[in-house]
């Protein structure tokens, strides 16, 4: 199945449906920006809304973007922030934000379905104020060499999402060909991951001047 359309398919359900990825990174998040302010922020990938409501506590003007119709539809029945603009969009194109605007942006979850970070990276860097801050928190890719991928229940049927695997290196390469500093990364397991390689690695990047 295509990956908007797997998406649209999953909307209805991401939210019910037990993930232990998803809830992880949403403590995660939290737990790195939950205390920061900033006056704009750039969701990348905001699915249903899970961290939009943080950002709309911590940034004074939100712009979160996904390319799912359907999951933009639930990401806004859930919110009544007035700071919160959505945006239909793919990311794989020309990201629809002026140049030098953002202060954050945060990308959760998207970047196994891109197959170009190099493209991403380059977006991050044009739309970032100086000293803008890039957070990405991605499954890890010690999990994908497992095999593991996205997957929900459509239709009684199993449905994995297409994904690509980037190396740790990959992020970092991307980032330093696009005047992007690496300022923390760290791996992150959920509390029912005892004994297995960590879920998530999360980056935190700065735009040089």
């Amino acid at each position: 199945m295509e990956t908007r359309h797997a998406y649209d398919e999953w909307a209805s359900t991401y939210d019910s449906d037990r993930n232990r990825t998803r809830d992880l990174d949403e403590v995660v998040t939290r737990e790195i920006l939950g205390e920061l302010h900033f006056k704009s922020i750039l969701e990348i990938g905001c699915g249903t809304g899970k961290n939009t409501l943080l950002f709309a506590q911590i940034g004074e003007q939100v712009k979160a973007l996904d390319f799912s119709e359907e999951m933009i539809a639930q990401a806004r029945r859930k919110s009544s922030a007035h700071n919160v603009e959505f945006i239909v969009a793919d990311i794989t194109q020309r990201w629809p934000v002026d140049d030098a605007s953002i202060d954050l942006i945060s990308c959760n979850l998207v970047l196994e379905h891109i197959e170009d970070l190099s493209h991403i990276f380059a977006q991050a860097a044009r739309v970032l104020t100086n000293n803008g801050q890039f957070f990405i928190s991605e499954l890890h890719p010690f999990r994908q060499y497992q095999g593991t991928v996205a997957t929900f229940i459509w239709e009684d049927e199993s449905i994995k999402i297409p994904a690509f695997v980037h190396h740790i290196s990959d992020f970092l390469n991307a980032a330093v060909a696009n005047g992007l500093v690496l300022a923390q990364l760290n791996e992150w397991w959920h509390s029912e991951d005892e004994g297995k390689p960590p879920r998530l690695v999360t980056f935190m990047f700065a735009k040089s001047k």
